[in-house]
């Protein structure tokens, strides 16, 4: 018995994390928020730190309280889909305005000009330390008629996701219909909707491929997230766990941006039955490259349309923001509210 407790006694002591992560099935999951927190923590700690994560769909906690649950503390760690705050919050959407980053590149630009303004306010307003910031594979639109440029989108119903991605497709004359990533299948199959903005590979793997004949090269919103944690929480973990989490959280975030940009390359690739294609079902699909005209209209609608709604919709303030952090950096500079 002394043997045994003295051995116990030079285990050392541990602290066990409880984190809430995005969304379930999705490889921004599955291949690395899960497998950090599961098992690099403890593996990077020597097995005196540890977590369990749960993705936020699977946990009964609806994306729109997140944000909540996280200031309050209910949740001390958990990753926030910045869409849920859209309609709340909508100047945290900025970064990832509808047609504003054709690629990962121009994404990058647009959410580092963000990024101290998004945490410096989830700090103050919310008492939430930002700790990396994730990105979803493109959103590109797949369509069942012919499509060989982006003005074909005039007169068809298409799904989109965001008030953005809907100012976007109106402006090409088409008519946004505001679906749930579940329902897109049963709509394409009834004719609800003739085409449908969602991930590249989300779409292959919902079958999207099988129900549609073309797919537009061009991504019209990527979807970001931020994992954060309640500053109270944050402030009570030992100092070596934070320096641990300062070190490694960044190069998640590093890993979750180049996998969506690889996801999303894949993800064309299969929806045309290319070689190159990993991790989807190969279709036949005809890939519509992105053109002149339609990066013309894509800068002309973003300025003009989409900047211009965005700012209505949000209010003086956003303009000023914008206008302090995105607008330096794409030059594109906001219209004056109203």
């Amino acid at each position: 018995m002394l043997a045994a407790a003295g051995s116990q006694a030079q285990v050392p002591p541990t602290y066990k994390l409880h984190v809430v992560g995005g969304l379930a099935g999705i490889n921004q999951f599955t291949h690395n928020e899960e497998p950090f927190w599961s098992r690099e923590l403890s593996r990077l700690s020597g097995g005196k730190f540890s977590a369990e994560i749960v993705p936020f769909d699977r946990a009964g906690v609806p994306g729109s309280e997140m944000l909540r649950l996280i200031q309050l503390g209910v949740i001390p760690f958990g990753t926030t889909l910045v869409s849920f705050l859209s309609n709340e919050f909508p100047e945290f959407g900025a970064p990832d305005l509808a047609g504003l980053n054709p690629d990962m590149p121009s994404l990058k630009v647009s959410v580092a000009a963000f990024r101290p303004y998004l945490e410096k306010q989830l700090r103050d307003r919310f008492g939430i330390e930002v700790l990396a910031v994730y990105v979803y594979p493109a959103q590109v639109v797949f369509c069942r008629r012919p499509l060989t440029r982006l003005a074909d989108l005039s007169g068809r119903r298409v799904r989109v996701s965001s008030a953005t991605q809907a100012d976007f497709v109106g402006a090409f004359g088409g008519i946004p219909v505001m679906t749930g990533f579940a329902e897109i299948m049963a709509h394409m199959k009834s004719g609800d909707i003739e085409c449908a903005i969602t991930g590249s590979m989300s779409g292959n793997t919902l079958g999207l491929h099988e129900v549609s004949t073309y797919v537009h090269t061009l991504p019209l919103s990527w979807g970001l997230s931020f994992f954060g944690a309640n500053q109270t929480a944050w402030n009570a973990l030992p100092a070596d766990l934070k320096a641990l989490l300062r070190r490694e959280l960044p190069k998640l975030e590093a890993t979750i941006w180049m996998e969506s940009q690889l996801e999303t390359a894949a993800g064309l690739a299969c929806n045309v039955g290319a070689s190159s294609c990993v991790g989807g079902h190969k279709g036949k699909m005809v890939l519509v490259p992105t053109s002149a005209q339609d990066e013309r209209q894509r800068q002309e609608i973003v300025a003009k349309t989409v900047l211009t709604r965005w700012v209505q919709r949000c209010g003086s303030r956003c303009s000023e923001v914008w206008n302090q952090t995105i607008a330096p950096a794409r030059g594109i500079p906001s219209p004056p509210s109203k």
